[in-house]
């Protein structure tokens, strides 16, 4: 296996200061090492002490000194939220970009509006708000959307891309099944809108990623702090492959449907395109890579990782059926990534076997520690 490759320490510090927010999250933790190798000087949001002192302890070999730093937002939904913040930085090294990646994921809610669409769309547009009011220096902000805002299911269009939105209602967000997809509709257009009617000195751009792959974090350099908590939930599909819950007893597959979403992207693709729209024309983003099937991912795993995962782990293949059907599926165009941000998307075969190496990898660590 070949090993996931480590972040270097940045030869100088550009001047150019970023602020980005859940800088915990999986993709975002991407977003922070590309920042980092980069050399751009970063402070990012953490709701707790804890998980801030732990983001620098993570960081500590391959940053600058005080390359990174960590703000405490409790909750970004708060009006004013991120004043105290942008005030502090205003002062003496002003924020230039803004990548705002913080919102609620979950799939279920005691109540909808509360827990899940006003916290998205209050997230981004009070951050909007105080930027506007306090940073007349930050000239892009990168919003990570998804491509729960472009997509229409089940009345697919035969081609999406940048052009199309979700036309999920309101009143149907009150469904569960609908909470989260409206909310990054929603929480989107509010972003566009405010740029609309408040004219603020600075831009935006939004990056509308699909299912998202790739290895863990790079940036978790302490191998014992991993636990199968930082594995998001597109790659939980990976993970649980790999530790036999798509295998019976009898050593059958029981691998699950693959549906609704057929089309992945890697992470590291993600990043790359969160930083090259600091400074590309403000506009949507698809990001997608390719398609995929859950039987596919295993196949991918079978060649690649029977002999070390063992016997008695992955299912046997024999006689399963893909269930993606390519001439029955809608189309994704990313011409506009392809072309704007440089984007050449890694394929589904990388993507996998970048996955399970680092998982093992940091399984390892954590076993030996």
């Amino acid at each position: 296996m070949t090993p996931i490759e480590v972040p270097k320490q940045p030869q100088t510090l550009r001047k150019e200061k970023v602020l980005l927010t859940g800088g915990t999250g999986f993709v975002a933790s991407h977003v922070l090492d590309s920042l980092v190798t980069k050399g751009y000087p970063v402070v990012v949001t953490v709701r707790s002490e804890e998980k801030g002192q732990r983001l620098l302890q993570s960081l500590s070999s391959f940053t600058a000194p005080n390359q990174v730093q960590y703000a405490i937002v409790s909750d970004i939904s708060t009006k004013n939220a991120f004043d105290d913040i942008l005030i502090h930085h205003q002062r003496d090294h002003p924020f230039i970009y803004v990548i705002h990646t913080a919102s609620p994921y979950q799939l279920s809610f005691a109540d909808p509006v509360n827990d899940c669409l006003k916290p998205a769309i209050n997230g981004t547009t009070y951050l909007l708000d105080s930027l506007h009011r306090l940073c007349p220096s930050v000239k892009r902000v990168v919003i990570t959307s998804s491509s729960a805002a472009i997509l229409n299911p089940p009345n697919h269009r035969k081609v999406y891309d940048e052009s199309s939105w979700s036309e999920v209602t309101w009143e149907q967000a009150m469904q569960p099944e609908h909470t989260y997809r409206a909310s990054k509709k929603f929480a989107e257009q509010a972003a566009w809108a405010f740029l609309r009617d408040n004219n603020p000195l600075f831009s935006i751009a939004t990056i509308n990623n699909t299912y998202t792959f790739g290895p863990l974090s790079r940036s978790l350099a302490n191998s014992s702090q991993f636990s199968s908590a930082e594995v998001n939930t597109s790659n939980r599909r990976i993970w649980d492959l790999i530790h036999g819950n798509w295998r019976n007893a009898d050593g059958s597959a029981c691998i699950p449907p693959t549906a609704p979403v057929f089309t992945f992207v890697d992470v590291r693709d993600v990043a790359d395109a969160h930083l090259a729209a600091l400074t590309a024309h403000g506009q949507r983003y698809y990001i997608v890579g390719g398609f995929f099937s859950n039987y596919q991912i295993a196949k991918i795993v079978e060649e690649e990782f029977e002999g070390v995962l063992g016997g008695d782990v992955l299912p046997d293949l024999r006689g399963q059926q893909d269930d993606f059907e390519q001439d029955k599926h809608w189309k994704f165009d990313v011409t506009r990534s392809n072309k704007v941000l440089g984007i050449r998307y890694r394929g589904l075969w990388e993507s996998v076997t970048d996955t399970v190496v680092s998982m093992l990898e940091f399984e390892k660590g954590a076993a030996l520690n």
